[in-house]
């Protein structure tokens, strides 16, 4: 979840910075990128969270073996004479 989270913060930090222009200063704080930052942060949890609650198959909690081996899978190894 915490990668999914992120990338969706920042999703939706970039959609809604793009217009601005591109400044750094490393010696002041910007407050209004921080509520930017925090906002999409907001928006991104609030979606995963309607996510998780509605439509809880696209997240399992359980995590289940896809691939299950049998004996066709395993060669047969003869001994080295």
């Amino acid at each position: 979840m915490g990668p999914s989270l992120l990338i969706a913060t920042c999703l939706n930090l970039a959609i809604r910075t793009a217009r601005w222009p591109a400044e750094f200063d490393e010696k002041f704080s910007d407050a209004r990128m921080d509520k930017e930052i925090e906002y999409a942060a907001h928006l991104a949890g609030r979606v995963l969270s309607i996510l998780m609650h509605r439509h809880d198959v696209i997240f399992p909690s359980k995590k289940e073996p896809w691939y299950q081996a049998n004996d066709e899978d395993v060669p047969n190894q003869k001994p080295l004479v």
